[in-house]
């Protein structure tokens, strides 16, 4: 049987510690491109038999603390308007939100660390905003390859996210590998 394969931006997620049970992790590095390619290049590779994300977001929904599981995603930064309504890829048949298959809240990825409100996240009922997932998403809904993702929560999306995430980058490690023993 095939492995899962843990993709996550950032060694520093991980705090630069192994990871149990023997389970590739790849390194993306930061934004939607970087994550879709380096996903692709690990499928041929690893051949996994479900992609798990790790990372870190940012809060919208001040309710949402710790780590927190991913239910759907959308992308945050596809304006192509008036092409297409803000979200939706223009000549793209993609699904605009794309589900994990299990319970938690919604993510919005873009390529921009979030600082202040939008009002439109709010309208789509956006829980957490981070730069990778919905790329990972969109690589496994084409390949038809299942997925997970788990967010740890940095920062409230304000003026002093970029510190709160530097500062907490590496806290949701061990909730994590907690979670990760649960599912193995």
């Amino acid at each position: 049987m095939n492995k899962p394969l843990i993709v996550t931006a950032l060694p520093q997620e991980f705090a630069h510690q192994p990871i149990p049970h023997d389970i590739p992790v790849v390194f993306t590095g930061l934004g939607k491109l970087n994550a879709g390619l380096s996903l692709i290049e690990a499928l041929a590779y690893h051949q996994p038999s479900i992609v798990i994300n790790f990372g870190t977001a940012g809060r919208l929904d001040k309710s949402v603390e710790g780590l927190v599981e991913i239910a759907d995603v959308l992308q945050r930064d596809m304006i192509a308007e008036p092409l297409a309504p803000r979200g939706h890829t223009p000549f793209d048949d993609t699904p605009v939100l794309l589900g994990s298959g299990f319970q938690g809240v919604r993510c919005a990825t873009g390529d921009s660390f979030v600082t202040a409100t939008d009002p439109w996240l709010t309208q789509q009922n956006v829980s957490v905003v981070d730069m990778e997932l919905f790329a990972l998403a969109l690589v496994c809904h084409r390949k038809g390859l299942a997925w997970r993702s788990f967010k740890y929560i940095t920062d409230d999306t304000d003026d002093n996210a970029g510190e709160h995430w530097q500062d907490k980058v590496h806290h949701g490690r061990d909730l994590f590998l907690a979670k990760l023993d649960e599912l193995l």
